[in-house]
């Protein structure tokens, strides 16, 4: 069995991006864990004050915590780097707290943002992952993956260095609906249809990824590294 790691930007991303491989993973034996690195709300305001919401942060961290044991999750590591703001910080201190947790779990395989995303903190994230894990001597990671974001990946200029561009698939026909349940903790994050955040619209995707591979539904992912 192996130890997962999910290293995401924002509560949400976690499940958005393989909620169900997640799920599946964890049903099949292996170890999951997600690493969220930023607060995710303080950027709906105009200038951040985060002591104002420090209550909504906290109960977006319990959402989260809630959504992931859906998902079968063994533990959440929560961080506070300012939402949509990530270019404002050193990327060393992005790049040194996800080693701080890499040498807590020692993972295997690892799952992040797509490098294309037009969220500047999705961006970043992938950035970082790929400078913490880059492939030393002894690095425990043999398998780097980037998935996809409803209204981020699809969402910036189109482009041979943007575009999301999937060769991986992972049948999610018996975990779609904890997905679905895991997403529905994020109530402030759900939009109506046909964004491509609400219920509906994720479902739909689910299922054109599994059309593409002759699957009900799937969740799509780019191979980063894959080490045999």
């Amino acid at each position: 069995m192996n130890k997962i790691l999910v290293v995401v930007a924002h509560p949400d991303d976690e499940v958005l991006g393989c909620g169900g491989s997640m799920a599946r993973f964890a049903l099949e034996g292996n170890d999951v864990y997600t690493l969220i690195l930023g607060e995710g709300i303080t950027s709906r305001d105009e200038k951040r004050v985060r002591v104002i919401r420090d209550s909504e942060i906290a109960e977006l961290k319990k959402k989260a915590e809630d959504a992931n044991k859906i998902l079968g999750a063994e533990k959440v590591y929560t961080f506070d780097f300012p939402d949509n703001r990530f270019d404002t910080i050193p990327l060393l201190d992005i790049i040194k707290t996800i080693e701080k947790i890499k040498e807590d779990i020692k993972p295997d395989i690892v799952f992040t943002h797509h490098y294309g995303d037009l969220n500047i903190d999705h961006q970043i994230t992938f950035k970082a992952v790929m400078t913490a894990f880059r492939p030393a001597i002894d690095e425990s990671v043999k398998e780097l993956y980037s998935f996809e974001i409803p209204s981020s990946t699809e969402w910036n200029a189109p482009s041979s260095l943007t575009h999301f561009m999937p060769e991986y698939f992972v049948d999610i026909s018996k975990t779609i609906k904890l997905k679905v349940r895991a997403m529905k903790e994020y109530k402030c994050e759900i939009r109506e249809y046909p964004h491509p955040r609400s219920i509906k619209s994720i479902e739909i995707k689910a299922k054109q990824r599994g059309i593409q591979v002759g699957l009900e539904t799937a969740e799509a992912f780019e191979v980063i590294r894959l080490i045999k």
